[in-house]
C-alpha cells in the first residue's frame, strides 16, 4: 500500500524536546516513512500508509500528548479519505461543532479523534493540569496523616509518589525503546526512586509534584506565546454579508468563493481578500502592516482580510478564498518559520544531545567517587548525586532558544514584519551591507509631477494639453500628466487624430490646435530650443528627472517634468542604518545621472547601470565582507533576493514576495529594513541571557549540591524556576515596539 501524507494537530507539545520525543517514536514505527513536527504550531505532518495511523496516535498518546486528524488531513492525492468528518466503527467523534455526525460506511482503519473542545480547553482543565492538582492534593493528604500517624509517614509519601511516578515512569520507558533513552522523565524518575531507597519518600514526592507544576507552566507559557498567531487568524471575521439577487445574507467566510460580492459597512472587519468595486473609504490596514494610519481606499483598490473599514461603505468582490487570504498565508508562514531552527538553536540542541548523558555520568561519579576512593557516607552522596540528576534536566537550555525566537517571530509579523525563519532571524542582526533596487524600494515606483513650466500658456493650460494628448496611455509619464491634472481638478479635452511614435513621443489635435510632446532630443528636431530653455532642462535631467517638451503647432509650448519620487521615509531609514553600523548601497538598472541625483538625495552609495545578472555579481561580491541584504520588490529582483544572505521583499503581500524573499516588509515602507535588524538584535539577546540564565543557575546549584547546600525539592524548583523564567523572559519580546 502506498504511504499517503497526513496531517495532525497534537496538543501539549511545549518545547523542541517534546517534538523530538514524538518524532523519534513515531519514526520507528511500521509503515511511517517520514515525520515532520512543528512544536510552535502543534503540527505533525507525516507520510504514512493508512493502517498506520492508529498505531501513530496511540504511540502520541502513550507518551502523554493528544492528537487529532486535522480537516484536510486526508491523502493529498485525493483520494476519498475524509477523517476528520467519518464515524468509525466502534470508536466515537464528534464534528468541530461538538454534535455526532451522521453514520458513514468508512472503509479505512478505525481511528480515535480526541473532541476539539478537549484540546482547547482552558489550560487548568487539560491533562497535565489535572495531573498537577492531583499530585498537589495527594501531597497535601500524605503531609496531614503523617502528622496524624507519623509512624507511617513513608507509605503516605510512598502513595503520593507513586500517583505520578506511574505516568511518569511509564513515559520514560516508552521514550527509553523509542529513540529516546536520556529522556527528561528518566532523569526525573530515577531520582525519586532514589530518594525512596534512601529513606526520603517525602522529597521524593515534592520532586514529582513539582515536576508535574514545571511542565503545567511550560504547557501555559507556550500558550500564551502561540496565542500571539492564534489572535491574528482571529482578526478575520466569522462571517460575510453577501450580496445576492434576493438580498444581502449572512454568510460563513469559509463558504466564500472567489467572484463573491460581500457588503462592507463603516466598522467592520473585512472578511476576504477582495477588490473594491463600488464605494470610498479609509481602511485601517494596522492588523497585516502594522501601520495604524488609515489608507484611503476607492474603486479598483485592493483590500485584505482582517482590515477594518472606517468610514463609507464598499462593495468588495471576493479574489481568494478564505484558507488562501493574506491573515492565513501569514499566519502559516510564521508557523512554518518556527520550525525553521536558527544556526544558535541547532548548536544548542546538538550540546543538549550530549549534555543529558554526560551530567548522568557526573552524577554516578559523584555517587560513586566519594564512598568507593574516600569512604564517605553512602547516603549523603547517593543523595547529592540524584539532586545532582534533577538540576541536569536541560528544560531551560532547550527551550532558552526556540521560546525567544517563536516570540521574535511573532512579534514582528503582527507588526508588518514576515520573517520566514530562525536562520533569517539570526542573520539579520549581523547585517553589513544592505543592498537596495531603486524603483518601487527606495522610491514609490510610481513618477509624479515635478515641474511644470509653460513658455505662452500657463501651468494648468500645459497640463491639460498634454493630459488630452496622453490620455489612454499606459506610459508612466503619462500616467503621472493624468494625475496631476487630476489632482488639480483640470478638465481635460478630447484629442483627435492620435499618433504615436514608438521611443519619440505621441501626437493629437485638440481643438484646433495641433499638439506634440516628446523627448526634448526628438522634439529638437521639429521645434528648435532657445539656450535658456536647453540649460533649465540640462539642470532638471541632472536632477535626475524625465523632461518632456510639449508644442503647439510646431512652436514650443512649455515642458513638464517628473521623477520617481523617494518614499517619505527612505532617508530617515538609510541614517539609521548608518548608525546601526550597516553600509546601504543601491544597486540600480537606471542610468547613472538619474541613480545619482536619487542617492545624493538620501546619502547612499549608488551603483547604476547594473543588469540583472550583474546585480547578482555585485551581491556576491559584497558577501565577501559579511552578510548581505537585498531589499527589492520580490519580482524583477528574484535572483538578487536568492543570492543576497538575506532577501527581502517590499510590500510583501504579493505572492511572489512571500514566496521569493526570506523576510517580507508588508507595510513597504523602506523604514522596516532598520526594524528588522532591531528585533533581530533584541531576539538573539533575548536567546542569550536565556542560554546565560538557564547555565548560571545550573552551575550555582551545581557547586551548592555538592557542598550538600541544597535539598532534592530545591534542586527540581531550581530546574523549573529555570524554565520558567527563560520562558517568561522570551515573552518580553511579543511586547517589542518598533521604533
Amino acid at each position: 500500500m502506498a504511504a499517503e501524507k497526513f496531517r495532525y494537530r497534537v496538543e501539549g507539545m511545549d518545547c523542541p524536546s517534546c517534538a523530538a520525543k514524538i518524532e523519534n517514536a513515531v519514526g520507528r514505527l511500521d509503515g511511517v516513512s517520514s515525520v515532520q513536527l512543528n512544536f510552535g504550531a502543534e503540527r505533525l505532518t507525516l507520510s504514512a500508509q493508512d493502517a498506520a495511523l492508529p498505531s501513530v496516535e496511540a504511540k502520541i498518546r502513550a507518551l502523554g500528548f493528544k492528537p487529532r486528524l486535522l480537516d484536510g488531513g486526508a491523502p493529498e492525492s485525493g483520494a476519498k479519505h475524509d477523517h476528520a468528518h467519518h464515524d468509525c466503527p466502534g470508536h466515537s467523534h464528534r464534528t468541530h461543532d461538538g454534535n455526532s455526525p451522521a453514520a458513514h460506511d468508512h472503509a479505512g482503519p478505525a481511528h480515535y479523534h480526541d473532541p476539539a473542545d478537549d484540546i482547547d480547553a482552558p489550560w487548568w482543565q487539560k491533562p497535565k493540569a489535572r495531573l498537577a492538582f492531583g499530585l498537589g492534593a495527594a501531597l497535601a493528604l500524605a503531609w496531614g496523616a503523617s502528622h496524624l500517624l507519623p509512624a507511617h509517614a513513608q507509605i503516605f509519601y510512598v502513595f503520593a509518589t507513586a500517583i505520578g511516578l506511574i505516568p511518569f515512569g511509564r513515559r520514560a520507558a516508552i521514550l527509553a525503546v523509542s529513540g529516546t533513552p536520556f529522556s527528561i522523565e528518566l532523569l526525573m524518575v530515577v531520582a525519586a526512586l532514589g530518594a525512596i531507597l534512601i529513606g526520603e519518600a517525602a522529597e521524593a514526592s515534592l520532586v514529582v509534584f513539582l515536576f508535574a507544576v514545571g511542565e503545567l507552566l511550560e504547557n501555559v507559557a507556550a500558550g500564551r506565546a502561540r496565542a500571539g498567531i492564534k489572535a491574528l487568524a482571529d482578526l478575520v471575521p466569522r462571517t460575510a454579508l453577501v450580496r445576492t439577487a434576493a438580498g444581502d445574507r449572512e454568510t460563513p467566510v469559509e463558504a466564500l468563493t472567489i467572484g463573491d460580492i460581500i457588503v462592507i459597512r463603516p466598522g467592520d472587519r473585512i472578511g476576504a481578500d477582495g477588490e473594491i468595486v463600488e464605494g470610498r473609504s479609509d481602511v485601517d490596514q494596522s492588523p497585516i502592516t502594522g501601520e495604524s494610519a488609515p489608507v484611503a481606499k476607492e474603486t479598483g483598490a485592493d483590500v485584505s482580510a482582517g482590515s477594518i473599514n472606517a468610514t463609507g461603505t464598499l462593495l468588495v468582490r471576493v479574489t481568494r478564498k478564505a484558507a488562501d487570504n493574506t491573515i492565513a498565508r501569514i499566519v502559516h508562514m510564521v508557523e512554518e518559520a518556527q520550525s525553521s531552527k536558527a544556526p544558535f538553536a541547532r548548536f544548542i540542541e546538538r550540546f543538549s544531545t550530549w549534555y543529558t548523558p554526560g551530567a548522568m555520568a557526573v552524577a554516578a561519579l559523584v555517587i560513586l567517587v566519594p564512598p568507593l576512593a574516600l569512604g564517605w557516607d553512602w547516603d549523603t552522596w547517593i543523595y547529592r548525586g540524584l539532586a545532582l540528576l534533577l538540576i541536569a534536566c536541560p528544560c531551560a537550555l532547550v527551550i532558552s532558544t526556540p521560546a525567544a525566537i517563536a516570540s521574535g517571530l511573532s512579534a514582528g509579523a503582527r507588526r508588518g514584519l514576515l520573517i520566514k525563519g530562525g536562520a533569517p532571524l539570526e542573520i539579520i542582526g549581523h547585517l553589513k551591507t544592505a543592498a537596495f533596487d531603486k524603483t518601487g524600494t527606495l522610491t514609490r515606483g510610481k513618477p509624479v509631477v515635478t515641474d511644470v513650466i509653460g513658455s505662452d500658456v500657463d501651468e494648468d493650460e500645459l497640463l491639460r494639453l498634454a493630459a488630452a494628448v496622453e490620455r489612454g496611455s499606459s506610459h508612466p509619464t503619462a500616467l503621472a500628466i493624468l494625475a496631476a491634472t487630476e489632482e488639480r481638478a483640470i478638465a481635460v479635452p478630447t484629442a483627435e487624430n492620435t499618433i504615436t511614435h514608438p521611443g519619440r513621443g505621441i501626437g493629437a489635435r485638440v481643438g484646433t490646435h495641433d499638439i506634440a510632446i516628446g523627448s526634448p532630443l526628438h522634439i529638437a528636431t521639429s521645434a528648435p530650443l532657445g539656450a535658456d530653455d536647453a540649460q533649465r532642462i540640462a539642470a532638471l535631467e541632472e536632477d535626475g528627472k524625465t523632461v518632456v517638451i510639449l508644442t503647439r503647432d510646431g512652436v514650443f509650448a512649455g515642458l513638464i517634468a517628473v521623477r520617481d519620487e523617494p518614499r517619505e521615509d527612505t532617508a530617515q531609514a538609510i541614517r539609521r542604518l548608518r548608525e546601526l553600523g550597516i553600509r546601504p548601497v543601491m544597486l540600480t538598472g537606471d542610468n547613472e545621472r538619474t541613480g545619482r541625483a536619487i542617492a545624493a538625495r538620501l546619502g547612499i552609495d549608488v551603483e547604476a547601470q547594473l543588469l540583472p545578472h550583474e546585480k547578482l555579481a555585485r551581491i556576491n561580491a559584497l558577501k565577501a565582507d559579511g552578510p548581505v541584504a537585498m531589499i527589492g520588490d520580490g519580482i524583477n529582483d528574484a535572483p538578487a533576493l536568492a543570492a543576497a544572505s538575506v532577501g527581502v521583499a517590499m510590500g510583501g503581500g504579493t505572492d511572489v514576495a512571500l514566496e521569493t524573499a526570506d523576510a517580507a516588509l508588508l507595510h513597504g515602507r523602506v523604514s522596516g529594513i532598520p526594524q528588522l535588524v532591531e528585533l533581530s538584535r533584541a531576539t538573539m539577546s533575548n536567546v542569550r541571557q536565556n542560554v546565560a540564565l538557564a547555565l548560571g543557575l545550573k552551575a550555582v546549584f551545581l557547586v551548592t549540591t555538592l557542598t550538600g547546600s541544597t535539598s532534592l525539592w530545591m534542586a527540581i524548583l531550581a530546574d523549573t524556576g529555570a524554565t520558567v523564567l527563560v520562558t517568561a523572559n522570551a515573552l518580553r519580546l511579543l511586547a517589542w515596539k518598533k521604533d
